[in-house]
C-alpha cells in the first residue's frame, strides 16, 4: 500500500463506516490516517484493535465496525489479513457471549475450554487505545484547527457555565445562619404568638453576581483569534443578566460593542461588530485604548465590584509609559484586572514584549486563552473570584 493513498483509504473507510451506521467525525478520521503511517498491516489482530479505538465510539457499533473492516480491506488486497482477522474476531465474540443457564452440556464445555486454552489472551487494546474526538479538540489549539473544529469549538463554548464570583450587596435577607439581628420581623413573630418572644429572626448581606466588562484586541495580531473570542463574548453576552457585562473591542481605537452582542443570532451580532469596528485586522494601541475606557466608560460600568478582563496578545504601538499608567488606574479602580494571552499556550512563550513589560506589574491574573481547555480554565476561575481584593500599589503613578 502506498503511503501517499492512506489518506484516501482511511476517508473511504470511514465513509463506509457511516453507510453502516458506525458514527465517525472527521476528527476521528484524521486521526486514524495518521495512525496507518504507524500500523502494522502484518499483524492483523494490532491494525483491527487500533482502527476500531479510532474510529468506534459505542459498544453496539463493535459489530458493524468488524463487518465493514473484514469487506473493505479484503477489497485492497491485503492478502490473508482478512482471513485471519476473521477467524479471530468470530471466535472473539464466542467467547463473549454468556451461554444460557439451562444449557448444561459437558463435553461441549470441554471443547470450548480447550479451545480458549488454545488461543492466547486478547489484549485489553480496548482500554488502552480508546480515542476521544472531544478530548483532542480540547487541547488543540484554535490557530491550529480546521473550518469543522472551528464550529464544534464555538459550540463547545456554550456548554460552559459563565458565571463570575458574587460579590455582598447594602441589601439583607432572611438567613438561618445569619448573624445580624431582624428586628422587624422577630417582633412580628413575637405578636403572633401573644407577645412572647418565641424565635429570634436572622438575616445575613445579599450576594450578587460582579459585572464583567471585556475588552477584546481585535488588531492584525489577533486576527487568528479574534472571530472565535468575539463569539465567546457573544456567549457570555447572552449567558449573564443584562445589566451585568459590558464588552468593548480596540485596535487603535475603542469602540463600545455591547449592544451589539446582545442580539441573539450570533451571525447578525458579529455582521454589526464588523460594521462598527472600523480599525478590525489593523494596528494596536492598547495604551490608548485603555486609557479612553478609564476616562470615558470608567464611571459607567466599573461600579459594584466589576471584574476586567483584556484579551489581547501584547503587541503594542504606543508608549509603554502610557500602557503602564492606564492599566495602574484600571486596576485600582476595578475588583480584580485579569489578562488574557492566546500565545501563552505557545512553548518557550516569554512576555519580552514592552507592552507586556510595562502591563504585567498591574495584573491581577496573567492567563492563557489558546484551547477549550484554557476557556474551562477561564470559567473556573471566574466563579471562584472571592470578595478579597488582591494587593495592589498604593497611590498613584505621575
Amino acid at each position: 500500500m502506498q503511503p501517499s493513498h492512506l489518506l484516501s483509504h482511511a476517508v473511504r473507510f470511514s465513509r463506509e463506516l457511516r453507510k453502516a451506521g458506525v458514527k465517525v467525525t472527521p476528527s476521528q478520521t484524521e486521526v486514524f490516517a495518521i495512525g496507518l503511517t504507524h500500523l502494522p498491516f502484518h499483524e492483523p489482530r494490532v491494525f483491527a484493535d487500533a482502527a476500531r479505538a479510532c474510529l468506534v465510539s459505542n459498544r453496539e457499533d463493535i459489530a458493524k465496525f468488524e463487518k465493514v473492516f473484514r469487506q473493505f480491506w479484503l477489497e485492497l488486497g491485503l492478502g490473508g489479513v482478512p482471513d485471519e482477522l476473521l477467524n479471530q474476531l468470530s471466535l472473539a465474540n464466542q467467547q463473549q457471549k454468556p451461554r444460557p443457564a439451562e444449557v448444561r452440556d459437558t463435553s461441549s464445555n470441554a471443547k470450548s475450554s480447550q479451545v480458549q486454552s488454545d488461543v492466547l489472551p486478547q489484549p485489553l487494546t480496548d482500554r488502552a487505545l480508546t480515542y476521544s474526538a472531544d478530548e483532542t479538540l480540547k487541547a488543540k489549539r484554535f490557530d491550529q484547527m480546521s473550518g469543522a473544529e472551528l464550529e464544534a469549538a464555538k459550540a463547545a463554548l456554550k456548554r460552559f457555565v459563565w458565571r463570575v464570583g458574587e460579590r455582598r450587596t447594602r441589601r439583607f435577607a432572611a438567613s438561618n445562619k445569619g448573624q445580624r439581628l431582624d428586628y422587624r420581623k422577630s417582633f412580628h413573630t413575637a405578636m403572633r404568638f401573644g407577645g412572647e418572644w418565641i424565635h429570634l429572626e436572622m438575616r445575613s448581606p445579599k450576594t450578587k453576581p460582579r459585572p464583567l466588562v471585556v475588552l477584546a484586541d481585535v488588531s492584525g495580531s489577533m486576527e487568528r483569534y479574534a472571530r472565535l473570542l468575539l463569539h465567546f463574548m457573544h456567549t457570555v453576552t447572552q449567558k449573564l443578566e443584562r445589566r451585568n457585562i459590558e464588552t468593548f473591542a480596540f485596535g487603535t481605537r475603542l469602540s463600545r460593542i455591547t449592544k451589539q452582542l446582545e442580539r441573539r443570532n450570533v451571525d447578525s451580532a458579529l455582521l454589526e461588530v464588523g460594521q462598527l469596528v472600523n480599525d478590525w485586522s489593523g494596528g494596536t494601541r492598547i495604551g490608548s485604548s485603555i486609557e479612553k475606557f478609564n476616562r470615558v466608560y470608567a464611571k459607567q460600568v466599573l461600579g459594584r465590584g466589576a471584574v476586567v478582563i483584556i484579551i489581547s496578545d501584547g503587541w503594542d504601538q504606543g508608549e509603554p509609559s502610557v500602557l503602564g499608567a492606564a492599566m495602574e488606574r484600571l486596576q485600582k479602580t476595578c475588583h480584580r484586572l485579569i489578562w488574557l494571552n492566546p500565545l501563552l499556550g505557545t512553548v518557550g512563550f516569554q512576555p519580552q514584549t514592552r507592552g507586556l513589560r510595562a502591563a504585567l506589574p498591574y495584573t491581577d491574573d496573567f492567563l492563557s486563552i489558546h484551547n477549550l481547555n484554557s476557556f474551562a480554565q477561564l470559567a473556573n476561575h471566574l466563579q471562584s473570584i472571592s470578595n478579597i481584593r488582591s494587593a495592589r500599589r498604593s497611590g498613584w503613578r505621575s
